[in-house]
Protein backbone atom coordinates (compact mmCIF):
# COMPACT_ATOMS: atom_id res chain seq x y z
CA UNK A 1 0.00 0.00 0.00
CA UNK A 2 2.90 2.37 0.85
CA UNK A 3 4.39 1.79 -2.73
CA UNK A 4 1.65 2.22 -3.86
CA UNK A 5 0.74 5.39 -2.42
CA UNK A 6 4.83 6.71 -2.73
CA UNK A 7 4.33 5.77 -6.80
CA UNK A 8 1.06 7.56 -7.26
CA UNK A 9 2.43 10.71 -5.41
CA UNK A 10 5.50 10.34 -8.09
CA UNK A 11 3.51 10.31 -10.68
CA UNK A 12 1.58 13.42 -9.44
CA UNK A 13 4.40 15.45 -9.11
CA UNK A 14 6.11 14.42 -12.30
CA UNK A 15 2.76 15.23 -14.04
CA UNK A 16 2.39 19.04 -12.14
CA UNK A 17 6.22 19.36 -13.33
CA UNK A 18 5.51 18.82 -16.79
CA UNK A 19 2.53 20.92 -17.09
CA UNK A 20 3.96 23.48 -15.39
CA UNK A 21 7.89 23.19 -17.69
CA UNK A 22 7.30 26.08 -19.58
CA UNK A 23 7.25 25.41 -23.90
CA UNK A 24 10.53 27.42 -25.37
CA UNK A 25 9.95 30.61 -27.31
CA UNK A 26 6.74 31.13 -25.71
CA UNK A 27 4.61 33.55 -22.92
CA UNK A 28 2.98 32.49 -20.01
CA UNK A 29 -0.58 34.05 -19.80
CA UNK A 30 0.90 36.09 -16.66
CA UNK A 31 3.78 37.24 -18.49
CA UNK A 32 1.01 38.17 -21.21
CA UNK A 33 -0.84 40.19 -18.61
CA UNK A 34 2.51 41.55 -17.72
CA UNK A 35 3.25 43.10 -21.11
CA UNK A 36 6.01 40.61 -22.07
CA UNK A 37 6.34 40.12 -25.58
CA UNK A 38 8.41 38.11 -27.48
CA UNK A 39 11.37 39.24 -29.96
CA UNK A 40 11.76 35.41 -31.41
CA UNK A 41 9.09 33.03 -32.14
CA UNK A 42 11.40 29.71 -31.98
CA UNK A 43 10.86 29.59 -35.80
CA UNK A 44 11.37 32.77 -37.62
CA UNK A 45 13.75 35.79 -38.34
CA UNK A 46 10.47 37.86 -38.09
CA UNK A 47 10.85 41.00 -35.93
CA UNK A 48 15.08 41.31 -36.92
CA UNK A 49 17.11 42.38 -39.59
CA UNK A 50 20.80 43.50 -40.59
CA UNK A 51 22.44 46.42 -38.66
CA UNK A 52 23.68 47.21 -41.98
CA UNK A 53 19.89 47.80 -43.41
CA UNK A 54 17.85 45.98 -45.85
CA UNK A 55 16.41 42.50 -44.25
CA UNK A 56 18.58 39.89 -42.65
CA UNK A 57 21.64 38.48 -43.33
CA UNK A 58 21.79 36.27 -45.71
CA UNK A 59 24.64 33.92 -44.06
CA UNK A 60 25.95 34.39 -40.60
CA UNK A 61 22.76 33.41 -38.96
CA UNK A 62 20.74 30.46 -38.58
CA UNK A 63 17.68 29.57 -36.93
CA UNK A 64 17.71 25.77 -35.78
CA UNK A 65 16.10 23.65 -32.64
CA UNK A 66 14.19 26.55 -31.42
CA UNK A 67 17.21 29.37 -31.37
CA UNK A 68 19.22 31.72 -33.44
CA UNK A 69 22.43 30.70 -33.78
CA UNK A 70 25.53 32.99 -34.90
CA UNK A 71 27.50 30.59 -36.76
CA UNK A 72 31.00 29.91 -37.05
CA UNK A 73 33.36 32.37 -39.68
CA UNK A 74 36.48 32.52 -37.51
CA UNK A 75 35.94 35.08 -34.91
CA UNK A 76 36.10 38.47 -36.89
CA UNK A 77 33.74 41.36 -35.42
CA UNK A 78 30.81 41.53 -37.86
CA UNK A 79 32.74 39.94 -40.44
CA UNK A 80 29.76 38.19 -42.23
CA UNK A 81 26.25 38.41 -41.67
CA UNK A 82 27.05 41.22 -39.45
CA UNK A 83 25.25 42.27 -36.22
CA UNK A 84 21.03 41.79 -36.21
CA UNK A 85 18.82 44.60 -34.45
CA UNK A 86 15.32 44.81 -33.80
CA UNK A 87 13.12 46.27 -36.05
CA UNK A 88 12.09 49.28 -33.96
CA UNK A 89 13.56 51.11 -30.86
CA UNK A 90 13.04 51.17 -27.25
CA UNK A 91 13.39 53.24 -24.55
CA UNK A 92 12.34 51.90 -20.82
CA UNK A 93 12.05 48.30 -20.71
CA UNK A 94 13.42 44.59 -19.37
CA UNK A 95 14.82 42.42 -21.46
CA UNK A 96 15.32 38.73 -21.17
CA UNK A 97 17.64 36.83 -23.46
CA UNK A 98 18.49 33.02 -22.62
CA UNK A 99 22.34 32.43 -24.78
CA UNK A 100 24.40 29.50 -24.85
CA UNK A 101 28.52 29.50 -25.83
CA UNK A 102 30.95 27.47 -27.48
CA UNK A 103 34.45 27.33 -26.10
CA UNK A 104 36.17 30.37 -26.81
CA UNK A 105 33.39 32.22 -28.07
CA UNK A 106 32.81 36.21 -28.36
CA UNK A 107 29.39 38.45 -28.40
CA UNK A 108 26.74 40.61 -27.37
CA UNK A 109 23.75 42.24 -26.84
CA UNK A 110 23.68 45.68 -27.13
CA UNK A 111 20.94 48.18 -26.18
CA UNK A 112 20.38 52.08 -27.07
CA UNK A 113 22.38 50.73 -30.14
CA UNK A 114 22.45 53.87 -32.67
CA UNK A 115 22.49 52.59 -36.16
CA UNK A 116 24.49 55.90 -37.82
CA UNK A 117 27.50 55.38 -35.25
CA UNK A 118 29.37 52.27 -37.25
CA UNK A 119 32.84 53.31 -37.32
CA UNK A 120 34.58 50.31 -36.53
CA UNK A 121 37.13 48.65 -39.45
CA UNK A 122 35.22 51.36 -42.28
CA UNK A 123 32.09 50.33 -41.25
CA UNK A 124 32.03 46.90 -41.40
CA UNK A 125 32.47 46.22 -37.56
CA UNK A 126 29.42 46.82 -35.06
CA UNK A 127 27.34 49.60 -34.66
CA UNK A 128 27.65 51.87 -31.15
CA UNK A 129 25.56 51.07 -28.16
CA UNK A 130 26.02 49.75 -24.45
CA UNK A 131 26.83 45.96 -24.68
CA UNK A 132 26.23 43.06 -22.21
CA UNK A 133 29.10 41.54 -22.79
CA UNK A 134 29.07 37.89 -23.83
CA UNK A 135 32.14 35.33 -23.52
CA UNK A 136 33.89 32.71 -22.60
CA UNK A 137 35.91 34.37 -20.15
CA UNK A 138 38.24 31.04 -19.69
CA UNK A 139 39.13 31.11 -23.30
CA UNK A 140 38.79 34.58 -25.06
CA UNK A 141 41.86 36.93 -25.15
CA UNK A 142 39.22 39.45 -23.95
CA UNK A 143 38.82 38.59 -20.79
CA UNK A 144 42.41 39.77 -20.08
CA UNK A 145 42.12 43.16 -21.89
CA UNK A 146 40.19 46.44 -20.66
CA UNK A 147 40.24 47.10 -16.91
CA UNK A 148 39.31 45.40 -13.95
CA UNK A 149 37.65 42.67 -16.10
CA UNK A 150 34.93 44.70 -18.03
CA UNK A 151 35.53 42.59 -20.93
CA UNK A 152 34.15 39.87 -19.72
CA UNK A 153 30.74 38.07 -19.75
CA UNK A 154 27.89 40.14 -18.37
CA UNK A 155 30.00 43.51 -17.63
CA UNK A 156 28.99 46.47 -19.51
CA UNK A 157 31.44 46.05 -22.28
CA UNK A 158 35.00 48.50 -21.59
CA UNK A 159 33.02 50.09 -18.57
CA UNK A 160 31.34 48.46 -15.87
CA UNK A 161 32.60 44.89 -14.82
CA UNK A 162 30.12 42.11 -13.87
CA UNK A 163 30.71 41.13 -10.29
CA UNK A 164 33.34 38.71 -9.20
CA UNK A 165 31.22 36.21 -8.03
CA UNK A 166 28.48 36.43 -11.03
CA UNK A 167 26.76 32.89 -11.29
CA UNK A 168 27.51 32.02 -14.88
CA UNK A 169 27.21 28.25 -16.01
CA UNK A 170 29.72 26.31 -18.05
CA UNK A 171 30.21 26.74 -21.75
CA UNK A 172 27.80 25.07 -23.22
CA UNK A 173 25.36 25.58 -20.86
CA UNK A 174 21.77 28.09 -21.08
CA UNK A 175 22.69 31.61 -19.23
CA UNK A 176 20.17 33.98 -18.65
CA UNK A 177 20.98 37.34 -19.24
CA UNK A 178 18.52 40.09 -18.50
CA UNK A 179 19.11 44.03 -18.98
CA UNK A 180 16.68 46.69 -16.92
CA UNK A 181 16.61 50.29 -18.13
CA UNK A 182 14.48 53.06 -16.51
CA UNK A 183 15.33 56.42 -17.66
CA UNK A 184 18.80 57.25 -16.89
CA UNK A 185 19.46 53.43 -14.72
CA UNK A 186 20.38 50.57 -15.58
CA UNK A 187 20.93 47.08 -14.17
CA UNK A 188 22.74 43.64 -16.02
CA UNK A 189 21.70 40.47 -14.22
CA UNK A 190 23.19 37.08 -14.75
CA UNK A 191 20.83 33.93 -14.17
CA UNK A 192 18.78 35.91 -11.74
CA UNK A 193 21.44 37.65 -9.91
CA UNK A 194 21.76 41.47 -10.39
CA UNK A 195 25.86 41.90 -11.06
CA UNK A 196 26.25 45.74 -11.77
CA UNK A 197 24.15 48.31 -12.01
CA UNK A 198 24.85 52.53 -13.19
CA UNK A 199 23.07 55.75 -13.19
CA UNK A 200 24.36 57.37 -16.83
CA UNK A 201 24.16 61.39 -15.46
CA UNK A 202 26.21 60.85 -12.06
CA UNK A 203 29.96 61.84 -11.94
CA UNK A 204 31.11 58.24 -11.69
CA UNK A 205 29.46 56.88 -14.91
CA UNK A 206 30.63 59.88 -16.79
CA UNK A 207 34.25 59.36 -15.56
CA UNK A 208 34.11 56.00 -16.42
CA UNK A 209 32.70 56.76 -20.08
CA UNK A 210 35.66 59.51 -20.27
CA UNK A 211 38.29 56.43 -19.81
CA UNK A 212 36.53 54.08 -21.87
CA UNK A 213 37.03 53.67 -25.88
CA UNK A 214 33.96 55.15 -26.37
CA UNK A 215 34.57 58.76 -25.22
CA UNK A 216 35.46 59.72 -28.93
CA UNK A 217 31.60 60.19 -29.13
CA UNK A 218 30.34 63.32 -27.91
CA UNK A 219 26.65 61.32 -28.00
CA UNK A 220 27.18 58.18 -26.28
CA UNK A 221 25.58 57.79 -23.20
CA UNK A 222 22.92 60.37 -23.99
CA UNK A 223 20.12 58.48 -26.26
CA UNK A 224 17.01 57.85 -24.86
CA UNK A 225 16.16 54.95 -27.29
CA UNK A 226 17.69 52.79 -29.35
CA UNK A 227 18.22 49.12 -30.96
CA UNK A 228 18.22 46.39 -29.29
CA UNK A 229 20.92 44.23 -31.13
CA UNK A 230 22.92 40.55 -31.38
CA UNK A 231 26.50 40.66 -32.19
CA UNK A 232 28.35 38.42 -34.97
CA UNK A 233 31.30 38.11 -33.95
CA UNK A 234 31.61 35.01 -35.74
CA UNK A 235 31.45 32.36 -33.03
CA UNK A 236 28.92 30.15 -32.51
CA UNK A 237 26.63 31.28 -30.23
CA UNK A 238 22.96 30.30 -29.45
CA UNK A 239 19.90 32.47 -28.45
CA UNK A 240 16.72 31.50 -27.18
CA UNK A 241 13.62 32.73 -25.40
CA UNK A 242 14.23 36.36 -26.16
CA UNK A 243 11.42 38.83 -24.49
CA UNK A 244 10.97 41.97 -23.76
CA UNK A 245 8.29 44.44 -21.38
CA UNK A 246 8.45 47.83 -21.52
CA UNK A 247 8.78 50.36 -18.75
CA UNK A 248 6.48 52.81 -18.07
Amino acid sequence: MKKHLAACVLMCSLAVLSASAQKMNTLTAKEKADGWKLLFDGKTTNGWHSARGGGFPATGWAVQDGTITVTETGGEEAGNGGDIVTDRTYSNFELSVDFKTSPGANSGIMYFVNLDLMPWHNGHGSPVGFEYQILDDALHPDAKRGKDGDRTVASLYDMIPAAADKPIKPVGEWNTARIVVRGKHAEHWLNGVKVLEYDRDSPEFKAILAASKYHVFPQYGQETSGYILLQDHGFPVWFRNIKIRELH
